[in-house]
């Protein structure tokens, strides 16, 4: 995409060095393939305010900005503009008056957009100048009739959480296998912790009997909190309640069982739960993780790679072939990184193929294949079916075995791009990992492209934080003398709490260890060397281990430095 074909809101940014010319050209390219318009993208992967952006447009387009946030939105016209177009061109009916409508745009130069809207209606339409963020509520209230999400969860009466739309759940309600007789409590109880774990920002509910207690947590920001203990007479009515909205078999209560539940919040928005029923002791422990699907759509800049690390994964991504493996434990976010790689590269021109266990997040364009062991079909088996079908790129869910290990090797070098994910602590000892499970060398060294590590560290809350005055030898100690971000410009802070976060923490981050496959670490490999020497060579080459990028992001006033200590320190 040339500078001649961005808009004139994207061409103005780039005029007043808001942005950059390639910045720019990759964020009309990335709102394009997300059916966005340039300022709904803009402000979404925070490449500018969305008050900057407005004051810009209206100066530089002579539309004077009008604030939404004062808006009486009862006076909004009902079903004058479809739906569809609503969504599509970011933009949302104000008032009609005779032959004129007044519609709201972030962006005025979508000229596109409101000849669309004027030829659908019959209308006249003049464009009102608002903020984006502001427009992409209204536009979410408008469409749910709800008013604000969060508000709209937190508000909920009795009535409306009995009659929450739950896919799969009311129509199985009635069981005979469900025991308890007026469950019209649970049912409210069930679906008010569901929707308070995902306005909190939660990963994952634990549903936990005991035998003289039963008790709920929510992670949230990777940290469990206890947020509710119902009666332990409950435990059977909530396991059976939430095994029937998950469509699992509730008369068994012997072995584990997999389930799933999706929940509408609106005409626009639905958030899928993979539940896992555990039959423990004193009765049936249940976990949910919340998987939401715009998690997926973040955009690389929102992950917390710094400016070198995202250019090695795009680079790499750019590829026609080759591997890139992420790889650290279990909630360390290697699948929204995947996932978002995936994003960049869905395009109708590439074929996608992607093997999980299970499917946690479906992407529209992309084929996903739930891998069942039970039935014969595993990582290896579906990498050969994907190799028959014409695949640009595929995606292996986790590298267990030599057998997968091979086949994506193989898929490598014979001209298509592989994306998986391995279970170590860095990306030196994912090498040593392939050698140790018996991939040849050669082969790693001429297959493997870009390794990224990572942690997911909770992010300070900047309502609260406060510096956080270090003694020269804590410093020296914890190894701030490897960063080599100017003295003068760090920032560092520790939490402190309140009303706006969790114990001085909002949100989490990523910390990364992204290592390209050079020439000199390529010649390790081949020699058979360890993790140890890998290191080293990596350092050399100027690519930041975990502990490193963790301390970057605490001179950078990002996290704090126990955070830091608690995901990388060993």
């Amino acid at each position: 995409m040339s500078t001649t074909s961005l808009s004139g809101l994207a061409k103005r940014l780039v005029a007043d060095q808001i942005i950059d010319e390639h910045t720019a050209v990759s964020a009309s390219k990335a709102a394009q393939r997300e059916n966005q318009t340039f300022a709904q993208h803009a402000v979404e992967a925070k490449l500018v305010k969305s008050r900057e952006l407005a004051g810009i447009a209206s100066q530089a387009f002579g539309s004077p900005l009008f604030d939404l946030g004062s808006y009486n939105f009862d006076l909004i016209p009902k079903g004058i503009i479809d739906e569809k177009l609503i969504s599509k061109h970011f933009t949302l009916p104000l008032y009609k008056r005779g032959n004129r409508l007044f519609v709201a745009v972030a962006d005025p130069t979508n000229l596109a957009g409101l000849d669309e809207i004027n030829f659908n209606t019959g209308l006249n339409t003049d464009a009102v100048l608002v903020e984006a963020d502001k427009l992409a509520k209204a536009i979410e209230s408008y469409l749910s009739d709800s008013g604000d999400m969060g508000a709209g969860l937190e508000s909920m009466d009795d009535e409306e959480l009995d009659s929450l739309d739950v896919e799969g759940g009311e129509a199985e309600h009635n069981n005979d296998n469900d025991p308890g007789g007026d469950e019209a409590p649970v049912v409210r109880f069930v679906n008010k912790v569901l929707l308070d774990a995902i306005r909190t920002g939660a990963s994952d509910i634990h549903f936990e009997p005991y035998e003289k207690s039963y008790r709920v947590r929510l992670r949230t920001d990777g940290v469990l909190h206890e947020v509710a203990k119902p009666p332990i007479q409950l435990a059977a009515r909530i396991s059976a309640r939430l095994k029937v909205m998950s469509k699992m078999d509730i008369s068994e209560r012997r072995v584990p069982q997999d389930g799933r539940i999706k929940m509408k919040l609106s005409k626009t928005k639905a958030i899928d739960f993979r539940v896992n029923s555990l039959p423990t002791l004193w009765g049936e422990k249940i976990v949910l993780r919340i998987l939401d699907p715009s998690s997926a759509k973040l955009g690389i800049d929102a992950l917390g790679y710094e400016d070198e690390q995202k250019k090695i994964y795009m680079d790499a991504l750019a590829q026609p072939q080759g591997m890139i493996l992420v790889t650290g434990p279990t909630g360390s976010g290697k699948t929204v990184s995947l996932y978002t790689g995936l994003n960049i590269l869905n395009t109708p021109e590439r074929n996608i193929s992607t093997a999980e266990d299970p499917v946690e997040i479906n992407l529209e364009g992309i084929n996903q294949v739930n891998v069942s062991p039970k039935v014969g079909l595993n990582f290896a088996e579906a990498l050969r079916s994907f190799l028959r079908q014409d695949p640009d790129i595929v995606m292996v869910g986790e590298i267990r075995d030599l057998e997968t290990a091979e086949i994506a090797i193989k898929a490598a070098q014979t001209g298509h791009l592989v994306l998986s994910t391995l279970h170590t602590n860095s990306a030196p000892e994912t090498l040593t990992r392939l050698m140790n499970m018996g991939v040849p060398t050669f082969n790693i060294a001429t297959s493997v492209s870009v390794i990224i590590a990572q942690r997911l560290a909770r992010r300070l809350c900047n309502e609260c934080k406060k510096p956080a005055p270090l003694p020269e030898e804590v410093l020296k100690e914890e190894g701030f003398d490897t960063v080599t971000i100017d003295r003068k410009e760090w920032k560092i802070y520790q939490p402190v709490g309140c009303e706006h976060c969790s114990k001085g923490y909002k949100g989490r981050v990523g910390v990364y260890e992204v290592v390209r496959i050079t020439d000199g670490i390529s010649r390790i490999i081949m020699e058979g060397g360890n993790s140890i020497q890998i290191a080293d060579q990596a350092r050399k080459e100027g690519f930041n281990n975990l502990r490193i990028s963790a301390l970057r992001k605490v001179v950078m006033g990002i996290t704090s430095l126990e955070e830091a200590n608690r995901v990388t320190k060993d």
